[in-house]
């Protein structure tokens, strides 16, 4: 596993807000829920993504845009058309008078807006407070990403479109792995972007010294990795190693592995079954103890208030 694809293993929607919509213009949303990550796809008609304090982007038809939460956000016609629907945590859709539109802007399943057959239509993907998206992958991103048509193959959302049309048993389940898919791919090709200004993690993978050690460190997280052990693998001296890796990735390696240990830890403790004690073992900590110092150390709380705060139901350590 390359580092790309240990911290693209993350995104795992639970219940994830999934729907079409359909809007006339002049319409604007304004988006204010405290999601992790949202993904926009125009099917048709213009759209505008407008972040706080930021710039407007044009979204293209074809094309999509990731929004990076907590902060909020706007999706419009134009972008100096007025929001006349805010959208809440928890998906509460409200008048800027605060009176309540879900029912209103319902159009049947998974379809929500003016009318079913409005000159706009868009996919809209929301993750959920909680969901299972690193910090790391998160902070690699810049508030607003935007992908044209040609720079993003996405056949997946013909699936996702026939999807929504039904109403079936287990559904949200498909629905949230095809969002998965669905993110893991715009971000693939945003990394893949000529220029782009790639985090340290990703550039590294094509170095011969750090990318080897980046992919052991990713594989087997668990065990109790040293330099020495790492420049082995890799055919080079400790020193090489050291210098090769943290010029490649910013950081040395030991710090790195700790980094990714409890990133790993944070998204493992989300399972409503997941123990710390079991945790502790995946990631390479010998006692719980252990895991939770250093756990609280770099996130200021323990595993357990972690795991009370995105909602899985406790589990003894």
């Amino acid at each position: 596993m390359d580092a790309l694809a240990g911290l693209l293993d993350g995104p795992r929607a639970r219940g994830a807000f999934l729907c079409r919509v359909a809007m006339d213009p002049p319409w604007a949303v304004r988006v204010q829920d405290r999601a992790p990550l949202s993904l926009v796809a125009p099917r048709r008609g213009e759209t505008w993504v407008v972040p706080e304090g930021g710039e407007p982007c044009r979204v293209p038809v074809g094309g999509a845009a990731l929004m990076r939460g907590p902060a909020p956000y706007t999706f419009a016609d134009d972008p100096g058309t007025a929001p006349q629907v805010f959208i809440e945590p928890g998906e509460h859709c409200t008048t800027p008078q605060g009176e309540p539109l879900s029912q209103v802007l319902g159009l049947g399943v998974r379809l929500w807006g003016s009318r079913a057959d409005a000159h706009a239509r868009l996919l809209v993907g929301t993750y959920r407070m909680g969901a299972q998206i690193g910090h790391r992958l998160l902070s690699a991103l810049p508030a607003v990403v935007v992908l044209d048509a040609g720079a993003w193959s996405a056949p997946l959302l013909g699936d996702i479109d026939a999807e929504l049309d039904r109403d079936e048993p287990g559904q949200d389940v498909v629905l949230d792995r095809l969002l998965d898919l669905l993110v893991i791919s715009a971000l693939r090709s945003w990394f893949a972007e000529p220029g782009r200004a790639v985090p340290g993690w990703y550039r590294a993978q094509g170095d011969a010294v750090a990318g080897p050690a980046l992919r052991l460190l990713h594989e087997s997280p668990e065990r109790p990795w040293t330099v020495a052990e790492l420049a082995a693998a890799a055919g080079v001296s400790r020193a090489t190693l050291a210098r090769r890796f943290t010029e490649a990735v910013g950081e040395p390696p030991m710090a790195y592995l700790t980094g990714w240990r409890l990133e790993l830890a944070a998204q493992l403790l989300r399972e409503p079954e997941a123990t710390v004690t079991a945790v502790a073992r995946r990631v390479g900590y010998a006692t719980p103890f252990a895991l939770s110092a250093a756990f609280k150390r770099v996130h200021g709380i323990s595993p357990a208030q972690h795991r009370g705060r995105v909602g899985a139901a406790p589990a003894g350590s």
